[in-house]
């Protein structure tokens, strides 16, 4: 399209008039499009021969809603919202085609409009509560008018995507067809001039929103943890839907503004452009090496997921485990793993079939000599690890990249025994493996800048999102997660129980609090980190033995049935009375009086530990820039999405005040608490850990 040519496309045919939506790649609504669809159904109402009007979108969608562009910035006239009151007012009817990705926005064009024509394979859906704001141009007033209440409330306050399947049966849209857009656009027309295709303005739909579904709607959103602004506003919107559609509009509206000023919105946004960000690598543009097939050495847990995700991304996986039922298990643990995808929608049956006909489970390492990528996935021992990637190096071809899902360990140590450094790099997937969006791609001194391409072009086949890390213990994540879960640790010692910490810490919205994470885990993973460090701690470090003490008694946490928690329900955990006591033992041998913490209190400190190691991690260069830190918690370490991750949130609190409260707690422990260099710098400077990933 050239820079003068609009995106919106205009034509007759007899007394059709036809829209074209034109703005590559997903026909986005920004200001040109809104412009252009005004101008066009002007122009099309002014020709008296056309009797009908039918919008369709050229390429991928109908449109996949707001331009990304515009984002944060000066709204733009003409306005959604006047736009689609435009295209509801329309004297001529108006029909729409929905295809491919047709959200937001693009959605809410289609309610106004007032007959819809589905095409089979696509999705739809109202996302907008996921960037922290409420669908905006009528999708709270006009969708309600279409399908049953609780339905509504549902797809909104959850920003669902549904199959185009599932709107037709549930009444958004009137009919589904098969067919190219443009081409079922004249269709539909001819079927409405016809009287085969019944039209009507949505907003003349008379419904009632039941008070009391609404007021149950609300109060089962203001009691999750957290009570998220946005699908509480949300629902407050569809309670309009009773009223005129003009005065049901105009509170959706004065809505709508609240929730641009949320803090809420301002971290969901960032969430949705961190997940963009990361791809700006500088290797970005190498051609990657092409990947067909691929080998995972370990049968765990996460060879296992690994494998799952690799062989649901259409790639065969050749599984080495040392002995052959454990090979068998590994294998019939990945098909149990695809026939939950199947079960969830995620997969169709089809391609179960097909997933699991591309594995193969061995002992023989040598049937790796073919492959184009191997994953090593065994515990975590720099021993094990360096004889693994000896015995790749004399049997995988020549270009094969050689990757290791460390979580901890020096990748460059491991490089170092092969003969091909350059083409070994780290692959830090999160478990479970086939689920956790998150993979660490760990860049060595001396990996090649093909690898790390080919590394991403791995994540996007697994649609997974790739942070790329230089070489530390621990990389981003891990680094960041042994030092603030320090804080947690000498807050529990202090007076704090570990079940007040998990419960701030949920409140402030993380998935899980740290105690009930590492019972998760599985706590002889971290104890095995912490008995490989020991030598290397300094002994001025104030150390905290209850981790291990728990560990010693064989308690490793949900795998065992006990940690901190106690499982015999699986869906309960309760506090272990026995750890109770060892915490209160270590307090007594210490000699430590217990104080109060409050909630408040939890939060500062835990926050202010995550924000000093994400800030000597951004200093070191181990992670680019701010926002992959923020990406690396956002999708690998439940970190809540509104709050946009930790150095978002610490633009939020002030590099000002941050160094104010660290300076306090270095009060009591001025080895652990130390203000970083970078943030200090900040706060001497008056800028913003935003303003280091703009520049």
């Amino acid at each position: 399209m050239s820079q003068n040519e609009s995106p919106v496309k205009v034509e007759t045919e007899g007394e059709i008039g036809l829209i074209g939506l034109n703005n590559p790649p997903v026909n986005a609504l920004g200001a040109a499009v809104r412009q252009g669809l005004v101008d066009a159904v002007a122009q099309l109402t002014e020709d008296a021969s056309v009797r009908v009007i039918a919008i369709y979108g050229e390429g991928r969608a109908l449109s996949a809603g707001a331009d990304i562009r515009e984002f944060g910035k000066t709204p733009i006239e003409p306005s959604l919202p006047d736009v689609l009151n435009v295209v509801e007012a329309s004297e001529k009817p108006v029909v729409a085609v929905v295809h491919g990705t047709t959200f937001g926005g693009g959605l809410e064009l289609a309610l106004a409009s007032h007959a819809r024509i589905g095409l089979p394979g696509g999705r739809v859906g109202l996302p907008e509560v996921t960037l922290g704001i409420l669908p905006g141009a009528g999708g709270t007033q006009r969708l309600p008018r279409l399908i049953p209440l609780q339905d509504a409330i549902e797809i909104i306050s959850t920003g669902r995507h549904l199959p185009i399947s599932e709107a037709h049966e549930l009444g958004i849209l009137d009919r589904m067809e098969e067919g190219q857009p443009r081409e079922t656009a004249l269709a539909a027309a001819q079927a409405v001039l016809a009287g085969e295709l019944k039209t009507r303005r949505t907003g003349e739909i008379s419904v009632n929103p039941d008070s009391a579904v609404i007021d149950a709607a609300l109060e089962k959103l203001r009691s999750r943890r957290p009570a998220l602004e946005a699908p509480i506003k949300a629902v407050q919107a569809i309670g309009h839907a009773g009223k005129p559609i003009a005065e049901g509009l105009k509170a959706e509206r004065a809505l709508f503004m609240e929730l641009m000023a949320s803090p809420d919105r301002q971290g969901l946004i960032h969430a949705f452009n961190a997940e963009r960000a990361v791809k700006h690598i500088p290797e970005a543009g190498t051609p990657p090496r092409e990947i067909a097939s691929a080998g995972v050495i370990g049968g765990g847990t996460m060879g296992v997921g690994i494998a799952t995700a690799l062989v649901t991304a259409g790639i065969p996986v050749t599984l080495i485990e040392m002995a052959q039922d454990r090979a068998d298990s590994a294998k019939t643990a990945i098909t149990r793993n695809l026939d939950g995808a199947v079960k969830r929608g995620k997969l169709s049956a089809e391609a179960r079939d097909g997933a699991a006909a591309a594995l193969t489970a061995t002992t023989e390492l040598e049937s790796l000599a073919q492959v184009d990528l191997v994953i090593e996935a065994v515990f975590e021992d720099i021993g094990v690890k360096k004889e693994i990637f000896g015995k790749l190096d004399r049997i995988c071809k020549a270009g094969a990249v050689l990757g290791t899902n460390t979580s901890y360990l020096d990748v460059n140590d491991i490089a170092a025994v092969t003969s091909r450094p350059q083409d070994v790099i780290g692959l830090h997937f999160f478990s479970p493996a086939h689920v956790m969006r998150l993979l660490e791609v760990v860049v060595g001194d001396k990996t090649a800048p093909e690898i790390v391409a080919t590394a991403w072009a791995l994540a996007a086949r697994m649609k997974k999102v790739a942070v790329r890390s230089g070489v530390c213990d621990g990389f981003i994540g891990n680094r960041v997660l042994a030092h603030y879960r320090k804080a947690a640790d000498y807050m529990m010692l202090d007076g704090a129980s570990f079940q007040q910490i998990d419960h701030a810490l949920e409140d402030f919205g993380f998935a899980m609090g740290p105690f009930a994470v590492a019972d998760l885990a599985g706590m002889d993973i971290g104890w095995a980190t912490r008995k490989r460090k020991a030598p290397t701690r300094p002994p001025e470090e104030r150390y905290v033995r209850i981790a291990d003490r728990i560990c010693e008694q064989g308690w490793f946490g949900r795998k065992t049935g006990k940690g901190y928690y106690l499982y015999d329900d699986p869906g309960n955990r309760t506090p272990n009375p026995d750890v109770v006591k060892i915490v209160e033992s270590e307090r007594a041998e210490q000699g430590i009086t217990s104080r109060e913490f409050s909630d408040e209190e939890i939060v500062a400190r835990y926050m202010a530990a995550m924000i000093s190691e994400a800030a000597r991690v951004v200093k070191e260069g181990i992670a680019q820039r701010p926002i992959d830190v923020d990406a690396v918690f956002l999708f690998g370490y439940g970190f809540p999405r509104h709050r946009g991750g930790p150095l978002n949130y610490a633009d939020q609190i002030g590099a000002a005040e941050l160094v104010r409260r660290i300076e306090e707690y270095a009060s009591e422990d001025s080895h652990y608490w130390q203000v970083p260099a970078l943030l200090r710098d900040l706060a001497e400077t008056g800028r913003s850990f935003a303003d280091l990933n703009r520049e």
